[in-house]
């Protein structure tokens, strides 16, 4: 690779880590393209080089931040051998990382309402509810289940996870709001794989 593509990738790199900070510190709506550029210290230009707007940095942003949510998910479950066990210990490995002031707030609060729905759902698809499916689908056909239609109750179980996500990022309680999450997400794919 040319000394002019590593230099673009490790501008944008550095615009996605600084714009995440921001985001994470202050939200989407009140992190201006000036505070951005400032705490960058890049030009006007360079920033809409690499982005065109805040919103498409946004979604760099957002992108990120599944990544890392779907390798620690993997990680979590990767020496667990029961499809079932795989898929709860994946569950409670999201909603630890709810506890993420970052994870809080670009990928649960954030996303959906500056993506709108239908683009919000497309990344999550890429990463954390493609996985979560194939999961649930595996832990179904390993104990004879033919459940139809799967991709209706995979999305079931991201509601309700990401319902509970909310909870614990919000709850006053947090260690009692986890607990008690954990459990009800248990209890969903127990009934999912009944």
């Amino acid at each position: 690779m040319n000394s002019r593509i590593e230099k673009g990738a490790a501008t944008r790199q550095h615009i996605v880590g600084v714009a995440t900070r921001l985001f994470t510190k202050s939200g989407f709506e009140a992190t201006s393209i000036e505070a951005i550029l400032s705490a960058c210290a890049i030009s006007r230009g360079a920033l809409y080089h690499h982005f065109a707007s805040k919103d498409e940095l946004f979604l760099a942003v957002f992108e990120a931040i599944e990544r890392e949510i779907a390798e620690a998910t993997i990680a979590a479950a990767r020496d667990i051998i029961d499809p079932a066990e795989s898929l709860r210990v994946g569950c409670r490995a999201f909603l630890e990382l709810a506890r993420v002031d970052k994870v809080r707030q670009i990928a649960l609060i954030d996303a959906p309402a500056v993506l709108g729905w239908q683009k919000w759902r497309e990344v999550e698809e890429r990463h954390g509810f493609g996985l979560l499916k194939a999961s649930l689908k595996s832990a179904a056909k390993a104990r004879g289940l033919r459940r139809e239609p799967m991709d209706v109750l995979a999305q079931m179980l991201l509601a309700a996870l990401i319902e509970a996500a909310l909870l614990i990022a919000r709850g006053g309680d947090p260690g009692a709001t986890m607990r008690s999450s954990r459990a009800a997400v248990d209890r969903i794919i127990d009934g999912i794989l009944a």
